[in-house]
């Protein structure tokens, strides 16, 4: 049964990459990319029950956190960056 919820997992991260090189958007490919953070803990952390390692729950637990933060990072940069460009667009016109 584990077997199957890792290759389920193992799917859904296939497919989060995907949705992360063809989405529309910036925002959507962000969300794309914070949703494969996620199931990569989801990931390590059937993978440290499965092979009897406790301590892949603290590695999952700091990639959960280091995920957070690189996308609240990046989002806080790219909005900065459509800041400017909105700035530099209105004083032109």
């Amino acid at each position: 049964m584990i077997f199957a919820v890792m290759a389920a997992l193992l799917v859904t991260m296939v497919l989060t990459l995907l949705r992360a090189f063809m989405g529309p958007g910036l925002y959507n490919r962000i969300l794309a990319i914070n949703t494969f953070g996620t199931k990569t803990v989801l990931f390590v952390a059937v993978a440290g029950f499965l092979f009897g390692r406790p301590a892949f729950l603290d590695i999952g637990i700091l990639y959960a956190l280091v995920n957070f933060v690189a996308t609240v990072a990046v989002l806080r940069l790219t909005h900065y960056q459509e800041l400017l460009s909105e700035t530099e667009g209105g004083e032109r016109g």
